[in-house]
């Protein structure tokens, strides 16, 4: 027999420390596991460098690097609440529309929808493969005159693609071998990026104020 848990049980697991509401974009310090909405931790991180939760230090200099998304934890989230991905769905709608900006989770011309499903319902319903995330322009320079450059150096991609996809991407490029990732650092500015960080967190955290492209840089990676 299935016994019925009501949702306010759960809530102290799926909501946010700092703004005390359901996760949104859930992301994880690495050094303590603690998880907060992306936008509220990456706020606290500008003037601390410690766990809003735990208070234990991140890292001295450079706390955004040991973070990271957690979308096992944002899935949970919104299957547990009722709506909510709907919800932020028309909220990004709205901030895009005051802004005069083209909503790019928006469903691409020629995609069937089924006729009892709303356009913003297959959006939903498509995120976990990826078709209607938003997009990043990125361009990737190599900066090591011993290792290939890539012909198409100018990218469109998926925001939650992680640092990881890039160097699996690179790898297959210039090493020919995806097996060989782990031989080649990625970086923005100068400042190594961490192999978890998705290019929506590049973009927002290293890139906020530039226009597109982002700009990367790969080099085979430092022997320390």
């Amino acid at each position: 027999m299935e016994k019925l848990i009501k949702l306010k049980t759960l809530n102290c697991h799926i909501t946010c420390k700092i703004c005390r509401g359901y996760l949104v974009d859930a992301t994880t310090v690495t050094e303590c596991l603690h998880t907060f909405c992306k936008s509220c931790l990456v706020k606290h991180l500008e003037e601390n460098n410690s766990c809003p939760t735990c208070q234990i230090v991140i890292h001295q200099s450079h706390p955004l690097q040991y973070i990271s998304f957690d979308r096992t934890m944002q899935d949970i989230v919104f299957k547990l609440v009722p709506g909510l991905q709907l919800d932020e769905i028309k909220r990004e709608r709205e901030f895009y529309r005051i802004r005069g900006l083209p909503y790019p989770k928006e469903v691409p011309a020629g995609t069937e929808v089924d006729d009892d499903k709303t356009a913003q319902d297959q959006a939903a319903a498509d995120s976990d493969y990826h078709r209607t995330d938003e997009q990043v322009n990125i361009g990737l320079e190599c900066v090591a005159s011993h290792l290939k450059s890539l012909k198409k150096k100018f990218l469109r991609v998926s925001s939650q693609a992680t640092i990881t996809h890039l160097k699996k991407f690179i790898a297959v490029k210039v090493l020919d071998g995806s097996d060989k990732y782990r031989d080649i650092d990625i970086l923005c500015n100068d400042e190594l990026l961490g192999k978890d960080h998705t290019l929506k967190f590049v973009y927002v955290t290293r890139w906020r104020f530039r226009e597109p492209p982002l700009k990367l840089q790969y080099r085979p990676k430092l022997d320390l």
